[in-house]
């Protein structure tokens, strides 16, 4: 069965690339029939925090991407510490001791040398008496032994992907402090929750090859992986610096349709072209992995307005009832105020907009040249109740009376009763303007 996970770190709310994560795996294991897990990564005690992994779930549950159980690596620390004793046991797990200051001197000296800045192995050097001596001034951490060879994969978005082992520090797994890090706490899960296939940012390739090799040393079975390309901004640059006010939480605020961000974010990347996608079936359906590459992927916030209004635009008025309800619309007017401002609105924040303007008048915008015409032409407008009638009778009375015809006729007089050069067919929005100030 195919097994995918999502496993987001509670220490802040998703963004928009740690998305592009969660959907790519929850798409293919809902597109094989198989199981999502969402899986929150919380062994950082003094990050981690309760109110991330609410607002983790709300925002998952908010785009439609429903997970089939949740782990927690805090109740899993018994198996990442029976995986490190077996590490030990192989030799495969050592002790070191460098401070990070340390550490940078021997990198700095490495690339004045021209070599390349690789951790030196000198905890294996090390002897009982002088670990102990060390251990008392100072905590000692644990890398991994890495198997100098070539690390292969064949990465279902970059294709076969070959690494080096030498050319990289054995990774450091478990902190001074005891905390275990990412790298053996996902080697562990993924084992151990039958994971198939991991999707995640092109900036993890170098970390998945020291993981498979975990993984092979362990015993466990080694997935799928794919690694997409990471965000820029529209103009390519870098989007890291920016993910804070890209947070999920943040577009919902914004108004953005879930549909309408998870139908960019299906397509962003490929060779696909973006599709506004109605509901889940349908981008579950037309999504593959395969069609993904490397190259960094632009992403533009402001690609979501057009796509949030199409989506709304293709509603019927029982999919916007309750919305136009809640705006304050009464039920004899709801259906004629949506058929309306339905083509005109780009959240459903805007119906409050549409309802404030019909229900209170909106301020007129009446240019010095127009006033006069203006003036004569409200002289003309007949008594309430206004039906889809009344417009075409007025305007053709008004172009009697002052021989103004086309743009010079109606624009000055949609100015004068919404404010706007701009909006819904004026023969249906003039019976639902309850006051007209420019009168």
């Amino acid at each position: 069965m195919t097994v995918t996970r999502f496993a987001p770190s509670p220490t802040g709310y998703i963004h928009v690339g740690n998305l592009r994560t969660a959907l790519m795996n929850f798409l293919i294991a809902r597109k094989a029939g198989g199981e999502f897990i969402l899986r929150i990564d919380d062994t950082d005690p003094e990050r981690s925090k309760e109110k991330y992994v609410d607002g983790i779930k709300e925002d998952l549950e908010w785009l439609g991407l429903t997970w089939d159980r949740v782990e927690r690596q805090s109740e899993r620390l018994d198996r990442y510490a029976e995986a490190a004793g077996k590490l030990r046991e192989m030799g495969r797990f050592y002790e070191v001791f460098e401070t990070p200051v340390e550490l940078d001197l021997k990198r700095k000296k490495q690339l004045n040398m021209k070599k390349p800045p690789v951790y030196d192995r000198a905890g294996l050097a090390l002897s009982e008496a002088e670990k102990d001596a060390l251990r008392a001034e100072r905590g000692g951490y644990w890398r991994f032994k890495l198997d100098h060879e070539r690390i292969e994969w064949d990465d279902l978005i970059g294709g076969h992907t070959s690494i080096d082992a030498a050319s990289v520090s054995d990774p450091v797994l478990i902190r001074a402090d005891g905390q275990v890090l990412y790298t053996i706490a996902s080697v562990v899960d993924d084992t151990e929750m039958g994971v198939t296939h991991v999707v995640r940012g092109a900036d993890h390739v170098t970390n998945t090859a020291t993981q498979i090799q975990i993984m092979q040393a362990l015993g466990g079975a080694v997935p799928q992986f794919a690694h997409h390309s990471l965000l820029t901004g529209p103009q390519g640059e870098a989007l890291s610096k920016r993910l804070g006010t890209l947070a999920l939480r943040d577009l919902r605020e914004q108004g953005i349709e879930p549909m309408a961000l998870l139908s960019q974010m299906a397509r962003l990347g490929s060779s696909d072209p973006i599709e506004l996608r109605r509901d889940m079936a349908e981008l579950i359906d037309g999504f593959d992995i395969s069609h993904f590459g490397t190259a960094p992927t632009k992403f533009d916030v402001a690609d979501l307005t057009p796509l949030t209004a199409k989506y709304l635009h293709g509603f019927d008025y029982a999919d916007m009832a309750e919305a136009i309800f809640d705006v304050g619309v009464p039920a004899d007017k709801a259906e004629a105020f949506w058929n309306v401002v339905r083509e005109n609105i780009d959240t459903r924040a805007d119906l409050a907009g549409w309802w404030e303007l019909m229900r209170l008048g909106a301020e007129p915008q009446i240019d010095a040249e127009d006033a006069d015409f203006v003036k004569e032409a409200m002289a003309l407008l007949p008594d309430t109740p206004h039906d889809g009638e009344t417009w075409g009778t007025w305007t053709a009375a008004v172009k009697d009376a002052t021989g103004r015809k086309g743009r010079g006729l109606f624009m000055p007089l949609r100015k004068a009763l919404t404010g706007m050069q701009h909006g819904p067919d004026m023969s249906q929005l003039l019976p639902l303007l309850q006051v007209i100030k420019a009168k």
